[in-house]
């Protein structure tokens, strides 16, 4: 069984309240947008941790972090990528290949939008946990905590961490 915080759109910003949150997770997964090489850092040294680069992060960021990340948790197939659309509206550079093969966790970043959806239609969970930092529209910093559990994703929190 592991504890995951997911969390997006950082645009260099980690503060104490983010960790907090954090300190009962085994894992951090970052979807993009971290901004600067130092929160990536933090995180790594706060918690094992896995990410991907954004649109906005720096070439040693991208040399640290793939643009996407497949993975097995627990026996959960996981695709996490930064931007990767919606059910019914995934990104034209992924959408075959995600037809082709669907993970069971599908995770994006970049909209600043908190969205959970199951797409029925290929049977995975959807996650984008909006932005945890403040830079952008978004009005609520949040990220999501949950569990995978064998082959279950369970107990689902949204985390907001004020206004932005």
């Amino acid at each position: 069984m592991k504890r995951i915080g997911l969390l997006s759109d950082t645009h260099s910003h980690l503060d104490n309240s983010i960790l907090k949150h954090l300190e009962t997770c085994d894992e951090i997964w970052h979807a993009g947008d971290i901004g600067d090489v130092a929160v990536l850092d933090q995180l790594k040294a706060f918690k094992p941790t896995r990410a991907v680069y954004g649109n906005i992060d720096s070439k040693t960021i991208r040399q640290e972090c793939p643009l996407h990340q497949r993975f097995t948790c627990e026996h959960v197939d996981v695709w996490m990528t930064h931007i990767g659309g919606y059910p019914k509206r995934y990104s034209p550079y992924l959408r075959d290949e995600i037809r082709k093969n669907p993970p069971k966790l599908f995770i994006s970043g970049h909209s600043h939008i908190l969205k959970v959806m199951f797409d029925k239609e290929l049977s995975l969970l959807h996650m984008n946990p909006g932005a945890a930092g403040k830079h952008g529209f978004h009005q609520v910093r949040t990220l999501l905590r949950f569990t995978i559990d064998g082959h279950e994703i369970k107990d689902l929190e949204v985390v907001e961490l004020g206004k932005r």
